[in-house]
């Protein structure tokens, strides 16, 4: 919950606001540059907060369709997107974005050509004092193709599944599964061996997951603690050389876990 501001902090954001939004008829998300905030959500929810209404009609080009954004086609980057964004993805009104670890930058970067490849635009990439990495696109041409392909704002909340048109090709499920295992997956030692996990608390989702590697001829164990597991050795190894994460993180785990498995 956002911390409750002093009465003279109040007055100091709604002077600002009303000055960039109202006087100088910004947009939102020129707010969010001028004020340095990487999410127009965070304008949006500022000025809902301090009862400024909205006129989006009076913002020039507002309401224009960008022409920097396309919606795109069924493809395998796209299947690959929505991977990343099912696992550590979240979409609101105005803008997709996908938080990533401290030690994730060259993967963020991966992630931002992606999304350009798919949506076009500019994608951007800020650094939390954390140190965690968010990846963003700000359009709402996006996000509402996004909302009409099924994805929601709270994947948990709502249960959400996988696009059905996700199941029409290898290569798809191939490049879903890529998304999300870099993103929502494992891969670490167990006493024995080696396991990949593949983790999320919506159960659709969950089964779809599992139903995928099934098509693609692996045994995933059942759904145990919101999780899908790959266990055999020869099926870690060929995951890794069908599916192709692009983390390097996954990849550095793997060659250094695999390469004491006695099963070639």
């Amino acid at each position: 919950m956002a911390r409750r501001w002093t009465i003279e902090e109040e007055e100091k954001y709604r002077k600002e606001l009303r000055d960039l939004y109202i006087v100088h008829n910004k947009t939102i998300g020129e707010i969010a540059s001028v004020l340095n905030l990487h999410s127009y959500q965070t304008v949006y929810d500022r000025l809902k907060r301090l009862r400024i209404k909205t006129c989006r009609e009076k913002k020039e080009h507002c309401n224009n369709k960008r022409t920097d954004i396309r919606i795109p086609s069924y493809s395998s980057e796209l299947a690959e997107l929505l991977g990343v964004l099912l696992g550590d993805g979240s979409i609101t009104h105005f803008q997709i974005w996908v938080t990533l670890g401290t030690k994730e930058m060259a993967y963020a970067k991966y992630v931002l050509t992606l999304i350009q490849k798919v949506f076009g635009g500019t994608p951007r990439i800020t650094i939390r004092k954390s140190g965690y990495k968010d990846v963003y696109l700000g359009s709402t041409l996006a996000t509402k193709w996004l909302f009409q392909e099924g994805l929601v704002r709270n994947k948990v909340l709502s249960q959400v599944g996988v696009p059905t048109w996700i199941f029409d090709s290898d290569d798809y499920m191939k490049s879903f599964l890529r998304g999300f295992f870099d993103t929502d997956g494992s891969i670490y030692k167990l006493r024995y061996g080696t396991q990949i996990s593949l983790t999320n608390h919506s159960w659709p989702l969950l089964c779809s997951l599992q139903k995928m590697l099934q098509l693609l001829r692996y045994h995933p164990s059942a759904i145990s603690l919101h999780k899908v597991y790959l266990t055999r050795v020869p099926e870690i190894k060929k995951f890794f050389r069908e599916i192709q994460p692009a983390n390097p993180k996954h990849q550095r785990r793997f060659k250094k876990f695999i390469k004491h498995a006695s099963v070639a």
